[in-house]
């Protein structure tokens, strides 16, 4: 059985009165990819924010329960510390306004990482894991806003990958990209998974079904079922689940 990197026991989150998850007991493994699916709304992003603890930044956001990080509560760790070990990459493909060279390395030099050859490697070899070496190797230092979305999205990957996360987590990573785009993309998470524990909120059941080991569905802020991604769509065991994945509602 694979080590459980995160997990949450009875996590609960709200937005002023506005209560968004409710009780949600869960756990991610190492080397695995989960699919949280559900409808629009559902609090599967809240869900990824409060992992990251970056929904804790927002006004009016509180939790109660606890989230563990390799057994340890991250409400014990700073979160700075946590956001650097939970990487989180997000719907729309984000290119800082810099070169593609400076974007990989933007975090490293924060933390302090000055030479010149470490910086060197560290670039090759994270752009080489998003097989996006081949493509920007002779242009490192052009910016990175020529690329098209999909090549950002996997910078955006990079980026996160520099600082040596242990769990790397994907908001619809690819719902704005063409179908090219994406088949590159799902093929860098799909190798991404021998070293990471990995989270994908999807609205494309089809890619869930595709990628994901685990698939978890989630409904008005609960989490109705967890399993293996092939029973929850070929033989799920609650009639929502069953009503979801078949398309009677979402």
């Amino acid at each position: 059985m694979k080590d459980v990197v995160i997990e949450l026991k009875n996590f609960n989150s709200r937005y002023g009165k506005q209560e968004v998850l409710q009780n949600i007991s869960l756990t991610f493994p190492h080397q695995t990819i989960t699919a949280i699916i559900g409808p629009s709304g559902c609090g599967k992003t809240t869900l990824l924010r409060s992992i990251n603890r970056s929904a804790e930044l927002e006004s009016g956001y509180s939790c109660t329960g606890d989230i563990l990080l390799s057994g340890a509560s991250m409400f014990n760790m700073n979160a700075y510390s946590v956001r650097r070990q939970v990487g989180m990459v997000f719907q729309t493909p984000v290119a800082l306004p810099l070169s593609i060279r400076q974007n990989v390395l933007f975090a490293p030099r924060y933390y302090g990482l000055r030479q010149r050859a470490l910086q060197d490697d560290l670039v090759e070899n994270c752009l080489r894991k998003v097989a996006l070496w081949e493509e920007v190797k002779d242009r490192l230092h052009k910016p990175a806003s020529q690329l098209s979305g999909g090549q950002k999205q996997r910078l955006a990957i990079a980026r996160v990958l520099a600082v040596k996360p242990r769990v790397l987590l994907l908001d619809e990573p690819c719902s704005s990209l063409d179908p090219a785009s994406t088949e590159r993309v799902e093929e860098t998470i799909r190798g991404l998974a021998a070293e990471l524990c990995i989270v994908i909120v999807t609205h494309n059941l089809a890619q869930a079904r595709r990628l994901a080991n685990e698939t978890a569905f989630m409904l008005n802020g609960q989490l109705i079922e967890t399993g293996p991604t092939e029973n929850i769509f070929s033989s799920p065991k609650h009639e929502k689940t069953r009503d979801f994945v078949t398309g009677l509602f979402g």
